[in-house]
Formats: structure tokens, C-alpha cells, sequence
């Protein structure tokens, strides 16, 4: 059997039934004979079918049984050139199929290409009471950090070494990690933040923003700093790292801060980074922040604020390549996972793109704020992002891109598949009208590009909107997707009045519930529309076929 077998008509000439299917179906194959096989890219094969030559079969019959337009009458023994016995076959397709498993897992397993063992063991190990830190919750430990990092400096080119955090509470002001070290939670270690605000050091804004984000000017450096490293894993037996941001809110709330609030964990110039096993309580603003990184890893982690801290953002990644963020749940006082690339001209000069990302198996909340936000902070670039295996509940916004005029940049070939959605107030929303500037020097004319993407197999019940759409005016967003989509609305008024909001955007709809804008149903037959998929950047003809 063959399944989800997608014909394309006779593109290789071959005469006879052409169709495309994922690779990992090949073992499906092994029982067929005299078949020749083309690869294509890196997750998808075709197969020209001889129908005369299967078992079973009669003339222009493919193997699923539906029949298939006979294009050309070439003869029968079109595969003959590349005839292969049935050993050799099945041998042939073991390889292809553990090849390509090898090479796809590098864009279909988060695009994240580097993963690292988290529990992987350093040859040296110290413990945070040797350099004189007491588990009280009292005791200020900011000295015995900075003195246990700065002596496990000599360990970094001798295998790298661990920093064991036992059972306690470790109060702490804020202290930067070196490369090639573990920082080690144990179970009942609880690593939390004073609201000394001496303890956190004023360093410069990030020249992608050109201010902080709060105030123009410096920024407090974040509680857990890693910055121009490689190879740090933070991780742990479920232990807590809490930011105890309460103070830090009301400080933003009174508008008496001196400068921008500190993260939990920042990451910035720096590659090859695990987080994992961990729990994030209470950030002063963003939970973890990688920032111009490289191949970083967000693993098994609970991140979880009050539904009022203002602004708590749980997952950035921010002018970064190649971040895989899977296995968590995230509950936050805004976007629980937000995507960013720098703000206006900043951004804009600084041009470090956001791309090769993949969520997958996260529990989303964001009662004020979206769960999955793309921007508005995105003017060096957002592509090349696949989100799957979401489960979003209780959320103002289910998937949100939000970006305004001045920004400049793009956000393009994103994929999102594999939603459920519960108690959401709009589950798809876009907006080329938010966000404020980071000064008046922004270009009015640097019009963002929104285009290429796809949301598909969603699932959203007592959802007050299904989705409401608005781009730029004279700067429409294209090629908004949509496919497999079943939304039930909470409210009798908002189905009567319509579930569905567009202006200024265009796309394709297929099998989508309740039917989305006029805006979005054109059809690709009759279009130059191109919509994005992981599997093929340039997929008019798949797209939409069930997985």
C-alpha cells in the first residue's frame, strides 16, 4: 500500500503513474517489483510505476488502486534501464531510507543539527558550597558564582567542568558562565534573583535595538549571562531558577525604573547551548533570551509567570540560526514563544535574520499576549521556521505575527502544523499595525514583507474568532495558507457576524472551518500563488495533500 500518494502528473516523461510520497513510507515498497526510484530533496522520493509489471495490477493502475492518466504511450519497459532484482531493491531502499533519515533530521528534527547530551559527564566537577555559598535564601551568593566560574576557567581546555548547585535556596545578583561548563541544578536547588538592583550590572543596549527595551540608553544585565561562549549546558534534576521578578514589575508598572529590566537567561554571540530539565519562575522580563546565537537547545523546560507581570515573555530567539525548542510548557504574562530580529533602522542595519527554527511539543498560555508571536521587532528577517505538536489554551492570540510600517525586514517560509487550540480569544491573527518605534529616526517607507506562510491540521474549540488578518495598506501580505483547519467558536454573536476578519492580505484556504475571507480562498489552479512547505519551498501541486 502507498499512502497519502500525491499524483504530479508525468513531469520525468515516464508514461505512466507519478507520484510523490514522504520517505519514510519506503519501506511500504519492498513487496513491489520492477519499479524505478528518483529521489527528490531531502523528504520526498517520486516513483514512475510500470502498471503492467505489478503484481495484481492492470494497465494505468498506480499501486493505491486509483487510477492515473496515462500521459504518453511509451512502452511498458520505460524502467528497464534501471531494472534491479528484488534483493538488491529492498537493500537499495534500506540505505536510501536510513540516508535520507540521516540528512533530513538535520531540517526535519528542528533544523536543529547540533544536539548535544545534556547529562553528558565533564572530567571536573566543583560545587557551589566549596567556594563558600549558603543555601538559605538569605545569604547574598553573587562572590561565590563569580569565584567558582572564574576557577573553572582553567578547566576549559582540559574537557571543560561542571558546577554542582545542591539541594537549597541560592540567592544570587547577576554572574556570567564561561564555554565548556555545565551549570548543574540538582533536585530541590532553587537559584533565585535579588531585587538588589546593585547586584545586576549596566551594560549596553544590543546594537540590533539601539536602546534598551523599556528606556532608551543601558540595560541591567540578566541574572544568568552567557556571552561570546561555546558549548555551555544549563541543566539539571528539575531544578528552579527564579528571576523573583515581582519588584521589577512593580518598578515598571510606577515607571521608576533607571534602565530596561534584566532577563532570566540571556545568550547572546554565542553557539552551541543546551537548556534543559528546568524550571524558570518569575522572570523580571524574558524568561531566556538567545540573541545572535548559534545552534542552541531548549529542552524539557516549564517556564511560568503570573498572567499580569507585564511583558514576561517566555522563549526569544532573537537574530539567531538554528534553535530547537521542544518538550516544554510555557505559561507567561505575554508571548509565551516570540520570534525577533532586532527593531527598525537598527535592526535593519545590523541584518541578522532570525531562521532555521523548530518548536514542536510545547504547551503554550498567554492570557495577555500570544502564544506563538512572530515580531513585531523583526526588521532583520524572520524564515525558515517550523512549528508543530502545539497545544495553546487560555491565550488572548493563538498564532500571532504582529509588524507596522518602519520596521522594514520579513517574515517568510514559516510552517505550522499540528495546533490545538482551547478557550483562545482569535486563534490566527496578523497585523501590519503594531508595535511602537525604537526612536523617530525609523523610515516611514522601510515596509515589512509578510508572504509564504502555511498553518494547517488545527484544531480550536471555544475559540472566540477563528482569525482575524489585516496587512499594510499598498504592503498586502501574500500567500497566507490555510489547510485542514476546524475552529468552534465560543460566541453565538461571533459566528453570526462572521469568524473571519481580512484586509489587505491574500492566500489560499482548503477544508477550513467556519470559511475563512474571500481574501483567502484563491485558488492555486487559477493563481501564480505559491504556498510554503517544509518539504518542498516551491510546493504548488502539494501543499495540501493530507500527511
Amino acid at each position: 500500500m502507498l499512502l497519502n500518494w500525491v499524483s504530479i502528473g508525468d513531469p520525468l516523461r515516464c508514461g505512466h503513474c507519478i507520484i510523490i510520497f514522504p520517505s519514510f513510507l519506503a519501506y511500504y515498497l519492498l513487496f513491489y517489483k520492477d519499479l524505478c526510484l528518483h529521489g527528490i530533496g531531502r523528504t520526498a522520493h517520486i516513483l514512475c510505476f510500470s502498471p503492467q509489471l505489478l503484481p495484481g495490477s492492470s494497465k494505468n493502475k498506480c499501486s493505491s488502486g486509483s487510477t492515473a492518466p496515462r500521459l504518453s504511450s511509451r512502452p511498458a519497459a520505460f524502467c528497464s534501464w534501471l531494472r534491479v532484482p528484488m534483493k538488491g531493491l529492498v537493500v537499495f531502499l534500506l540505505a536510501l531510507v536510513l540516508a535520507d533519515a540521516i540528512k533530513g533530521s538535520k531540517a526535519s528534527d528542528g533544523y536543529c543539527s547540533y544536539k548535544k547530551k545534556a547529562l553528558a559527564q565533564r572530567p571536573h566537577s566543583v560545587t557551589i558550597t566549596e567556594f563558600g555559598a549558603v543555601g538559605d535564601g538569605v545569604t547574598l551568593n553573587t562572590v561565590a558564582f563569580q569565584n567558582a566560574v572564574f576557577y573553572l576557567r582553567s578547566f576549559a581546555d582540559k574537557g571543560g567542568a561542571q558546577l554542582y548547585v545542591p539541594k537549597g535556596i541560592w540567592l544570587t545578583g547577576s554572574f556570567s558562565l564561561i564555554s565548556h561548563l555545565t551549570l548543574f541544578l540538582d533536585k530541590g536547588a532553587v537559584i533565585i534573583g535579588t531585587q538588589d538592583v546593585s547586584q545586576y550590572l549596566i551594560v549596553e543596549p544590543l546594537p540590533s535595538y539601539g536602546r534598551g527595551i523599556e528606556l532608551p540608553g543601558a540595560r541591567y544585565q540578566s541574572l544568568i549571562n552567557v556571552n561570546n561562549l561555546t558549548d555551555v549546558v544549563i541543566t539539571g534534576d528539575n531544578g528552579t531558577i527564579d528571576g523573583k521578578g515581582s519588584g521589577w514589575w512593580d518598578s515598571f508598572r510606577s515607571h521608576t525604573l533607571n534602565y530596561s529590566r534584566p532577563h532570566l537567561v540571556e545568550l547572546v554571540h554565542s553557539n552551541d547551548i543546551m537548556i534543559s530539565n528546568l524550571t524558570f519562575l518569575n522572570p523580571p522580563a524574558w524568561a531566556i533570551h538567545p540573541v545572535y546565537c548559534r545552534n542552541v537547545e531548549i529542552q524539557n523546560v516549564t517556564i511560568d509567570a503570573p498572567s499580569d507581570s507585564p511583558f514576561t515573555d517566555g522563549i526569544v530567539p532573537d537574530s539567531s540560526t538554528g534553535v530547537c525548542i521542544e518538550e516544554s510548557s510555557i505559561s507567561v504574562g505575554h508571548d509565551a514563544i516570540s520570534l525577533k530580529s532586532g527593531w527598525d533602522e537598527y535592526g535593519i542595519s545590523y541584518s541578522k535574520p532570525t531562521s532555521n527554527i523548530h518548536i514542536t511539543k510545547v504547551n503554550l498560555q498567554s492570557p495577555l499576549g500570544s502564544a506563538l508571536s512572530f515580531g513585531s521587532e523583526m526588521s532583520g528577517g524572520i524564515s525558515v521556521v517550523h512549528a508543530d505538536h502545539l497545544r495553546i489554551h487560555d491565550s488572548r492570540i493563538g498564532i500571532g505575527f504582529k509588524t507596522t510600517r518602519g520596521r522594514g525586514g520579513f517574515m517568510q517560509d514559516i510552517f505550522v502544523t499540528g495546533v490545538d487550540m482551547l478557550r483562545v480569544q482569535t486563534g490566527i491573527h496578523f497585523t501590519g499595525n503594531d508595535g511602537r518605534h525604537a526612536d523617530d529616526n525609523y523610515d516611514p517607507d522601510a515596509l515589512p514583507i509578510v508572504r509564504h506562510v502555511t498553518i494547517k491540521n488545527v484544531i480550536g474549540t471555544s475559540v472566540f474568532a477563528a482569525g482575524a488578518l489585516s496587512g499594510i495598506e499598498r504592503d498586502p501580505f501574500t500567500a497566507i495558507c490555510l489547510s485542514n483547519i476546524n475552529i468552534t467558536t465560543s460566541s453565538s454573536e461571533a459566528s453570526a457576524v462572521g469568524s473571519w476578519t481580512c484586509s489587505d492580505v491574500s492566500g489560499f484556504s482548503e477544508d477550513v472551518f467556519p470559511e475563512p475571507c474571500p481574501e483567502l480562498q484563491v485558488h492555486t489552479s487559477n493563481s501564480t500563488l505559491t504556498c510554503y512547505s517544509v518539504d518542498d519551498p516551491n510546493p504548488n501541486y502539494t501543499l495540501l495533500a493530507s500527511e
